[in-house]
């Protein structure tokens, strides 16, 4: 998956002092890109956007 068009975001509830932070890139058809902040050329978790809905859901479920 080429992922040089991804289009990367964190949360607005982030911030800028090294915290633990996660990018998402939206903008791919098909694909929800997931990859650490800190290590953006690191690896990238790959998501179907259900897979991410359902993900996310649950994780909101159990806060």
């Amino acid at each position: 998956m080429d992922l040089n068009t991804a289009v990367w975001r964190r949360s607005s509830r982030s911030s800028d002092n090294g915290g633990l932070c996660v990018e998402v890139a939206t903008n791919l058809p098909g694909v929800v890109a997931v990859r650490d902040s800190k290590n953006p050329n690191g690896p990238t978790l790959l998501f179907s956007p259900t897979e991410w809905r359902t993900f996310i859901s649950e994780l909101k479920a159990h806060l």
